[in-house]
């Protein structure tokens, strides 16, 4: 068989997608978040907020109901109190970690002095209440495209940066890498 260099070739139709199908590949494209913290304002807060970013929002108000719903649903990331009722967000962390060492998490808390429990626990953000929100955007941002290997590190105590966020309380509150 031999090659018409005169013939043209038949291009590939162009693919048409309808707007429905724009519209689902949009959704699939959204992050998901579950936010765990048994604040009612806190959770409702933040849920606004990152919808708002374009995130889709699961809601739990204790740690049963968050590893529930996180055995349900894909999440992208966790935003965690460890201050909760029944299970501590410290044993929530270690459930849902466990299920998924490539989750990321950012653990929220009122609760000073976190830092080393939150290195040691290979965690990618901790964050003082009250939060500083733009701060949270961006970190969240950060953690859910932060490439899996380096999230891996930190979790195996390979590498022990986290990015930690003093309360709004603290002067200078900005984002800190602290690495040990």
């Amino acid at each position: 068989m031999s090659l018409n260099p005169t013939a043209k070739p038949n291009p590939p139709k162009a693919l048409m997608r309808s707007a429905s199908d724009l519209a689902s590949t949009v959704v699939a494209a959204k992050k998901r978040i579950l936010v765990v913290d048994d604040d009612p304002q806190i959770r409702e807060s933040l849920g606004k907020v990152l919808r708002t970013e374009g995130y889709d929002v699961l809601l739990a108000a204790d740690g049963q109901e968050g590893i529930e719903i996180f055995d349900r649903r894909r999440i992208d990331l966790v935003l965690l109190d460890i201050n909760l009722p029944g299970n501590g967000g410290w044993e929530v962390f270690g459930a849902l970690t466990s299920s998924n060492p490539f989750l990321p998490v950012i653990i929220i808390t009122g609760r000073e002095d976190q830092q080393d429990l939150a290195i040691l626990a290979g965690v990618g953000a901790l964050m003082e209440k009250p939060l500083d929100v733009p701060l949270l955007v961006k970190t969240i941002a950060e953690l859910i495209e932060e490439e899996s290997k380096t999230h891996l590190k930190r979790l195996t105590g390979l590498s022990s940066d986290l990015r930690y966020v003093p309360s709004l309380h603290h002067h200078n509150v900005h984002l800190t890498k602290i690495s040990r």
